[in-house]
């Protein structure tokens, strides 16, 4: 049979493993990688916003231009 293998997590250059946590660990560890996901995802939507922003003032400068 397959060994099953831990997860490692690394907090402050310390290794445990995941599943020696306990219950309430275990949901702290979730929380964070929870909100982990959630900042990057918030990254990525800021960078398309700023993006389409600036594409709108390009825009507008180009009309503003061409009256």
């Amino acid at each position: 049979m397959a060994k099953k293998e831990k997860t490692a997590i690394t907090i402050d250059e310390k290794e445990c493993f995941y599943e020696d946590l306990t219950q309430e660990q275990q949901t702290i560890v979730n929380h964070i990688s929870d909100l982990q996901r959630k900042i990057q995802s918030s990254e990525f939507n800021l960078q398309q916003l700023s993006f389409g922003k600036d594409a709108f003032v390009k825009a507008l400068k180009e009309k503003l231009e061409q009256e």
